[in-house]
């Protein structure tokens, strides 16, 4: 009976011996495939071809380590802030930069945790999220606010605007390269005061000018009056251009509470800086094509938004082919949900005419001061004084503030606009949206 069981179990021992010979022969056949190995090889051979291999992925992975430890220098030197997040939005690798732009201490020893565990910033989150929904670079600014739970001293830290790049990589993992825009914030902001303070002290002088001219122009004959004429033109444009500037000034300092709020009817204000402007709109036979409601109420600073229009129609204007038309679109749309539940709506106001558009790498400009973005603006010098004594001069002033302006007074109104081109005529797209909220009908309350 012993020898029955000392013989089972040996078969079975033979059995688990074959079953793992078999292993090994399939990896080793595995190995020479890899490495190229002829049947008629030795196993002396294929000893020493697989030491050699085993050598060169040792090799190639000390090769790739270096690189990986270089490619960790270069990131943490570098002058602007690189984090990355893996899947589950875990913060995998932050330089020494990011980690000061977001008050994160600790930095060399820090491990894998939620990102939004060491920064809470939803401007950040948003963006990591839309470059890996899209797969594509996204681009985002944001006023960053110290609330880091990490920060050594959150008293020490001040708010940062910072400009972020996003774009995805491998296995749904999201690097993040961090610009700090304090110094070119503070710089635009020396020269909007130092442009300020040219105004007004240009102001009065042009206003002196202004008034010469005037009084002389009464007082003279053709010829001579028509140099009279020009100069007073020229001074009313720079007195228009130190207004404007003026009036930009004024926006930045605390825009909300220079604004007049009271209920006005968007669309009758649409149609009267439209009629403002007939006069230039008829030397080009022009028309305005208006679509939306015959109605809508909305709070808003009456003069400033007239402004607004009347800026917006003059580019129109401007640049639309002869016997065109300016497009008119005003509708309600869907925004988002306040604190109660109820869905809040805004008004989407859409401006389009029918001329060449904004060439594609104006678009992120537009709206900056003393932008212009079109051709005409580069003609010599002698082009210019050509066109000057040869044509009617235009009552727009051409000054590249228009769009800025708009921009300006848009945002106090705790609004936004956008800039693009039309993709089925490719005129330029002006979009401005504002919020909304029902106002009782004006001519029920009179």
């Amino acid at each position: 009976m012993n020898l029955l069981w000392f013989l089972a179990g040996l078969a079975i021992g033979l059995m688990h011996l074959a079953w793992y010979r078999a292993r090994l022969s399939l990896q080793l056949k595995q190995i020479t495939r890899s490495l190229d190995v002829t049947e008629a090889a030795t196993p002396f051979s294929i000893s020493s071809q697989i030491t050699a291999a085993i050598a060169n992925y040792r090799q190639v992975n000390q090769d790739l380590e270096r690189q990986s430890e270089t490619w960790k220098q270069i990131v943490n030197c570098a002058p602007v802030g690189y984090l990355q997040v893996d899947e589950d939005n875990q913060l995998t690798l932050c330089n020494s930069q990011a980690c000061h732009l977001l008050g994160i201490s600790n930095c060399d020893t820090l491990q894998p945790r939620l990102l939004l565990e060491l920064v809470r910033s939803y401007e950040l989150d948003f963006l990591i999220e839309q470059a890996r929904e899209t797969e594509k670079p996204s681009q985002r600014e944001w006023m960053f606010y110290p609330t880091s739970v990490d920060a050594a001293n959150l008293s020490d830290q001040r708010t940062t605007p910072i400009r972020g790049y996003a774009f995805p990589l491998t296995g749904d993992n999201v690097g993040v390269f961090l610009e700090d825009r304090q110094e070119a914030l503070t710089l635009a902001q020396q020269r909007d005061r130092w442009t300020s303070d040219v105004a007004h002290e240009l102001k009065t002088p042009l206003t002196s000018i202004r008034l010469v001219a005037e009084t002389l122009q009464s007082r003279l004959e053709p010829p001579t009056r028509n140099w009279v004429d020009r100069l007073l033109t020229e001074a009313i444009r720079l007195s228009t251009l130190v207004q404007e500037l003026l009036d930009l000034s004024q926006l930045e300092v605390n825009p909300g509470q220079r604004l007049s709020l009271k209920p006005i009817d968007l669309v009758e204000l649409i149609h009267s800086a439209w009629l403002s402007l007939e006069p230039l709109a008829s030397q080009k036979h022009l028309k305005l094509d208006y679509g939306g409601p015959a109605q809508l109420l909305i709070q808003a600073d009456e003069p400033r938004l007239h402004r607004v229009l009347l800026n917006l129609f003059d580019n129109g204007i401007k640049y639309s082919p002869v016997e065109s038309s300016i497009r008119v679109k005003v509708s309600l749309q869907n925004h988002s949900f306040t604190q109660s539940g109820k869905l809040s709506q805004q008004i989407q106001l859409d401006i389009i005419d029918a001329g060449q558009g904004f060439p594609e790498t104006a678009l992120p400009h537009v709206f900056e001061r003393f932008y212009r973005a079109d051709l005409s603006r580069s003609r010599s010098a002698e082009q210019r004084d050509f066109a000057t004594a040869t044509q009617p001069i235009q009552l727009s002033s051409g000054s590249g503030l228009g769009l800025a302006i708009v921009r300006q007074i848009v945002e106090a109104h705790q609004g936004a606009v956008i800039a693009s081109n039309d993709p089925d005529l490719g005129g330029a797209w002006l979009q401005i949206r504002l919020p909304y909220s029902e106002i009782e009908d004006l001519s029920k309350k009179a």
